[in-house]
């Protein structure tokens, strides 16, 4: 080891910092976590992957400091929170809105909440962190570790510490969700064994087979406990807020399903107050009735154009970014946006070695890139559609003036984005986006890739795409 080793590392997507530990490197990666802990002002819990040359220098765990020397890059990732981006969106689309007396819905009243609404959930975390259980349980599998230290003896849990096990793990999910998917369930439950190796179970190929039924089924009794005791994201689901043809506990389940973090809130206690026609005083309010907001859609499953004659507010572009932060707390434009930046070169040198037909056609687009961000975002979203076969010209029209046949044209559009422009290359523009269908793949990819929403449930065309875009 040298006198005093160097290291850089990685804080996030365009976050990066140099760690100097003296004297040399530290003999257990728990130290070197307390040194970047410290250095860095890290304030959530993490774990470190190193930059392994094996494997084309892509980011593994790291679980011995055999593994890294001086000058290594080691990269953090946040175990039970992401770091929220810092500030607000700075980026958002010209208002397509009314002056302030017509952008809000008549007179009427609402039951707000407090005045700082916070989420009841947290997105999931890359790696599950199994909690502390109650004392009794605790003692019983310390003392089971030391046995199966000594020995390798597994421990048979009696009824109580299964219990105990199974409460403090549901207990942790629901901070995260009560619809858990299957992966999800695995991942818990291999959490579980790897702290506790003692609960392994024999015969099982897994080794947390066994584990994982008993969570789901735990799970499964206690959404019952909260259905009784109120929680709106499992009363959604009761059999009497489904159609008397269809009641059946299996029939249109609903649950997130696009990244969503605080999918279906409670209702806060709070005052009821008059909203009136004030813009000002509608975007004060629109984060107070955000769970309101959100029963409403999701138990009445409103259609668009009832949706926005009650909620006018809702269709602003600022509020539009704030409600899709309020749902995945994450933010909308300037994540996208950044994204869309940070994989640009990644992006093109995918769309360099397709051949062919299409590869002709996206050479063509990178050709068109010029200096302009605008334009340059605008090429690399219309080769991501050409690359997964998908027309990129029905998913941006720009028009120059909205005449009866440019609105019949959008009006046949599935899903798209409008740009119109007063004179063509004027910077004065409404934006629109068409909504009727889905660019499937194009928009996973968004989604899942790009905007990192829900990134483990991949089809195999987009993780293909993800793996390329990764190499």
């Amino acid at each position: 080891m040298t006198a005093q080793a160097i290291l850089r590392v990685i804080l996030g997507p365009d976050s990066s910092q140099r760690v100097m530990v003296s004297p040399g490197l530290p003999s257990t990666v728990t130290e070197l976590e307390a040194e970047i802990k410290t250095q860095c002002k890290i304030m959530e819990p993490f774990r470190l992957q190193f930059m392994d040359t094996l494997f084309g220098n892509e980011f593994v765990n790291l679980t011995s400091m055999a593994e890294i020397q001086n000058k290594a890059t080691i990269k953090i990732v946040y175990t039970s929170c992401q770091p929220q981006d810092q500030g607000e969106d700075r980026f958002s689309f010209p208002s397509t809105s009314a002056p302030d007396d017509t952008s809000t819905c008549d007179d009427s009243t609402v039951s707000l909440s407090s005045p700082e609404s916070t989420s009841s959930r947290s997105s999931w975390p890359d790696m599950f962190c199994i909690p502390c259980f109650t004392y009794d349980a605790e003692i019983k599998l310390a003392k089971a570790h030391v046995a199966f230290k000594e020995n390798g003896m597994l421990l048979i849990p009696d009824p109580k510490l299964k219990s105990d096990i199974l409460q403090g793990l549901i207990q942790e999910v629901v901070k995260h969700t009560v619809y858990p998917t299957d992966s999800k369930f695995d991942q818990v439950a291999e959490a579980l064994i790897l702290k506790h190796p003692c609960l392994k179970e024999k015969g099982s190929p897994s080794g947390y087979a066994g584990w994982k039924m008993s969570l789901k089924y735990k799970l499964a009794n206690y959404r019952t406990h909260l259905r009784k005791v109120g929680c709106p994201e499992v009363c959604v689901n009761s059999l009497k807020n489904k159609p008397p043809e269809k009641c059946s506990p299996a029939f249109d389940v609903k649950r997130p399903k696009r990244g969503e973090v605080d999918y279906c809130p409670s209702l806060p206690f709070g005052e009821n107050v008059k909203k009136r026609n004030n813009r000002e005083t509608v975007m004060s309010k629109m984060n107070r009735t955000f769970a309101l907001r959100r029963q409403e859609v999701i138990f009445d499953a409103p259609m668009i154009c009832n949706l926005q004659e009650r909620w006018p507010a809702l269709f602003h572009p600022a509020e539009i970014n704030a409600e899709f932060k309020r749902i995945t707390t994450m933010p909308l434009q300037s994540r996208f946006l950044s994204q869309l930046d940070y994989l640009s070169e990644s992006l093109l040198k995918v769309f360099a070695k397709r051949s062919g037909q299409q590869g002709k056609k996206l050479k063509d687009i990178a050709a068109m890139m010029t200096d302009d961000i605008v334009a340059c975002r605008e090429s690399l979203i219309k080769g991501l559609c050409v690359y997964l076969n998908e027309n990129p010209d029905i998913f941006v029209q720009e028009y120059t003036d909205m005449t009866e046949a440019t609105a019949l044209s959008a009006e046949k559009t599935t899903v798209g984005i409008y740009v119109s422009r007063d004179t063509p290359g004027n910077y004065s523009f409404d934006v629109g986006i068409i909504i009727e269908g889905m660019l499937h793949y194009t928009f996973e990819v968004i989604q899942k890739v790009v905007m990192g929403l829900d990134a483990t449930e991949l089809s195999r065309k987009a993780q293909n795409f993800k793996t390329k875009l990764l190499m």
